[in-house]
């Protein structure tokens, strides 16, 4: 039962590390192991093992199919507290998302002038689904329906803006 254990602990890491070699050594006992064999093994097999991709990323598999299929893409400015909470709302959820600044980059603002007809900012796009300015709950309606999670995941890391982002200014204490 032990050696049992141990060889699919071993078959378990090399599933994670994508190879899996198995060979017979001097006295004809099989191994297998994910480190290559030593030079004098004998009969050496080399299989290379599908990565898991449900598990792979930062994100979790939700998010990521979410994202894949309803991309969000937030447009800001230096807009003051509607653009501060627009962020802050994607980064409480965990919601990767794309940042355009009209005020910042000519070709968002042509962007968000045929998306909206007009300059103003903040909108949210989810998927085709847009909402122009922050309105909380209509978009937890939007991004839930797209299957969002309610909830940053643990471990999650904001992802860093663009150097044309604009900054999110601190609230006047």
């Amino acid at each position: 039962m032990r050696s049992l254990l141990v060889l699919f602990f071993f078959a378990a890491a090399a599933v994670s590390a994508g190879e899996l070699y198995r060979w017979v050594d001097r006295e004809g006992r099989v191994h297998y192991s994910d480190a290559p064999p030593p030079p004098n093994a004998r009969q050496v097999e080399e299989k290379r093992m599908p990565t898991n991709t449900a598990s792979g990323g930062d994100l979790p598999y939700a998010t990521r199919r979410a994202a894949a299929a309803f991309p969000v893409t937030l447009f800001v400015s230096d807009c003051g507290d509607p653009c501060n909470q627009a962020r802050a709302h994607l980064s409480r959820r965990g919601i990767p998302y794309t940042v355009r600044n009209p005020a910042a980059n000519q070709a968002d603002a042509e962007a968000l002038s045929k998306l909206v007809g007009s300059p103003q900012v903040p909108v949210l796009v989810v998927g085709k689904r847009r909402l122009t300015g922050y309105d909380a709950a209509a978009w937890d309606v939007a991004l839930d329906a797209a299957g969002y999670p309610k909830s940053r995941p643990h471990g999650y890391k904001e992802p860093p803006l663009p150097k044309d982002a604009p900054a999110a200014t601190q609230p006047a204490p």
